[in-house]
């Protein structure tokens, strides 16, 4: 099934690439954050095109729960250990700010856009959700301990702050793209002294974005190293309760709650791609458990590039790279994220700097636990026996068996049965 988005969320569609072209700034990727660094820039005056490898929006930006929260989870105290409260709190700001941004669009463009209460709840840690409010103040973020929840199961309380927001993302999309100028179709293979080599043609620019989820220049920034993905699912039920508030479990792969007209949008059974995971059996028990008279309209899957150490990568692509410019490792918090990228690069371009761009660097230090873990996979897998491997960097596949995908362990590329590619990085299909 597709996403509940998708039934009504109509994007606007655009020819392929024929012959050459030049622009300012070439966007790669065709997602939500492709698309607002282009209505960014183009707002700043920068002219500015989008090259899609398939249709705007097609790969994870319509899998979205579309919250639009700055409470990235319980993340704050974390941050502030890692960090220290200023770049804590400039992270806070820079997402406040990409809220702020949804609201001033959002009144001009129909997209259901609904302010809600956000919760990060916990059903047995007290002591993590009191470190959180306590971590929030710091930041000077009005937050409070919500106790009696209205979840079907006991939870100790959430982090509750209030004037967040929901929405619909490819009704909002589909207003913010078409005006821009958009190939569809067009695959970036590389780039090359200024220019981005295709099937069909070639496009010459000053400056370039890379938003294609996953980065696909292998040679620099060490995103191979420095990103995993994650699988996570979606239910949408019909006949079940409707929270008034958006709803997070603090625990890595807990359940996610949010309404949708009259549907409940449960989420969770997440796992790293090309691991075994609860995925929709999951949440389809615990609908069954909980829910005993709901009926499913609609599931789907998302993917999401996790970084080492909880902040995207946004800024430059690598110190060896001028004027190649990235956006990726959004954590599971997409929408926000994207806007936040958006803003930071169309300052960066233009020149005018962005204070928020030391906190979001793609070259800040790598050492931190979960770079062992990534390297310990690639090498576990690009040393296993599999009859597929992936066109990325050679790992050995997985066979999905809840999607019926190949998928890898190592980077989180999949495959359709019969090889096609789903999600990168890797840019091409399977051999036959």
């Amino acid at each position: 099934m597709d996403s509940v988005w998708s039934q009504d969320g109509q994007m606007p569609h655009f020819l392929p690439l024929q012959g050459e072209h030049r622009t300012d700034v070439l966007i790669i990727g065709g997602g939500i954050t492709g698309l607002l660094c282009a209505w960014q820039l183009g707002r700043a005056g920068v002219d500015c095109t989008v090259a899609e490898a398939d249709v705007l929006t097609d790969g994870v930006t319509k899998n979205t729960t579309a919250k639009l929260t700055f409470q990235h989870g319980a993340c704050y105290h974390g941050l502030i250990d890692r960090f220290g409260p200023e770049r804590a709190r400039m992270y806070l700001q820079a997402n406040r700010l990409a809220l702020e941004e949804y609201r001033n669009l959002c009144r001009q463009i129909p997209c259901d856009l609904e302010r809600r209460d956000n919760i990060i709840y916990s059903r047995t840690d007290l002591s993590v959700l009191e470190r959180e409010v306590r971590a929030l103040e710091i930041l000077g973020c009005p937050a409070e301990l919500a106790r009696d929840l209205p979840l079907p199961f006991p939870t100790v309380g959430g982090v509750k702050v209030s004037d967040q927001a929901q929405f619909h993302p490819l009704k909002f999309l589909s207003a913010v793209s078409r005006d821009l100028t958009v190939f569809q179709r067009t695959q970036v293979r590389r780039l090359e002294k200024g220019t981005a080599v295709t099937d069909r043609g070639k496009i010459r620019a000053e400056a370039f974005i890379v938003a294609t989820h996953f980065p696909f220049l292998n040679r620099h920034g060490s995103y191979f190293l420095k990103l995993y993905q994650q699988r996570s699912y979606v239910l949408a039920l019909e006949h079940a309760p409707v929270p008034e508030a958006m709803y997070l479990d603090q625990a890595e792969n807990g359940l996610s709650f949010r309404s949708c007209g009259d549907k409940l949008l449960l989420g969770g059974g997440g796992h790293r791609t090309g691991h075994a995971g609860g995925g929709w059996q999951e949440l389809e028990d615990f609908a069954q458990s909980r829910y005993p008279g709901a009926a499913v309209t609609h599931r789907w899957a998302t993917q999401d590039c996790m970084s080492l150490d909880g902040v995207p990568y946004i800024g430059q692509y690598s110190a060896r790279t001028p004027g190649v410019y990235v956006a990726t490792g959004f954590n599971k918090w997409g929408m926000t994220s994207a806007m936040a990228a958006a803003m930071i690069l169309r300052d960066l371009i233009t020149g005018k700097g962005s204070d928020f761009a030391p906190v979001f660097s793609p070259s800040r230090g790598m050492l931190r636990p979960q770079l062992m873990t990534n390297a310990l996979e690639a090498g576990k897998n690009l040393l296993s026996l599999s009859p597929k491997r992936c066109p990325h960097m050679g790992c050995a596949l997985k066979w999905n068996p809840q999607e019926h995908s190949w998928d890898c362990p190592c980077h989180g590329s999949r495959f359709t049965a019969e090889g096609k590619r789903i999600d990168n990085p890797a840019c091409r299909d399977l051999k036959k």
